[in-house]
């Protein structure tokens, strides 16, 4: 697990936000320079390359992802509360970081390089993992269908999170994120809850 300084921390942020205005294509060291007011060679004094820092920005996400999984799961909650308190405090922090989800949900970027790529799938995996988990401990407890296997579950849940937040940044973020996801989970849970 990777821990940032406060500066490397920025410059993740300033690049995520290039990404998500400009595309991939115009994250460049002197673009990030240029953004933050430093010179190039100080922002060579925190990550050795572009690539480094997009690792950092992945690195940033799963370690942020894992933490709150591993909060939502030490409270006392059902299940079905368990899932919920994931699927909105996803949309939560894309709400308050729309860059982040532009960066996140668009794998497309990082399918170029081999590194980036398997770091995606890895971040991918891991979350659905954690999810199946989750539903499969519902499932012996009787409070998620185990007529549909947790595999299968948890595919429904990430894609249908997924698609609402690729139909929020495509609008533009013309509507609330929150409100949309609350009232997906709801629909969602009528389909899973036993």
């Amino acid at each position: 697990m990777a821990t940032f300084t406060e500066r490397q921390k920025e410059i993740i942020n300033i690049s995520i936000k290039l990404i998500a205005e400009k595309g991939i294509q115009q994250l460049t060291i002197k673009n990030i320079s240029k953004n933050m007011g430093i010179s190039e060679p100080a922002i060579y004094r925190h990550f050795d390359s572009k690539m480094d820092i997009l690792l950092g920005i992945l690195s940033d996400f799963k370690t942020n992802t894992k933490t709150a999984f591993k909060q939502i799961q030490s409270v006392d909650k059902s299940v079905v509360q368990q899932l919920e308190k994931i699927f909105t405090t996803h949309f939560k922090r894309f709400a308050a970081n729309p860059a982040l989800a532009a960066v996140i949900f668009s794998e497309e970027i990082f399918q170029n390089d081999k590194r980036l790529a398997e770091r995606v799938n890895l971040i991918m995996q891991l979350n659905q993992n954690m999810i199946i988990k989750i539903i499969e401990k519902g499932q012996q407890n009787n409070e998620i269908r185990s007529d549909i296997p947790e595999k299968q579950l948890s595919i429904i849940i990430i894609g249908a999170l997924r698609l609402i937040v690729a139909k929020w940044r495509l609008s533009k973020y013309s509507f609330d994120l929150e409100q949309e996801g609350a009232e997906l989970w709801n629909s969602i849970k009528e389909v899973i809850v036993v």
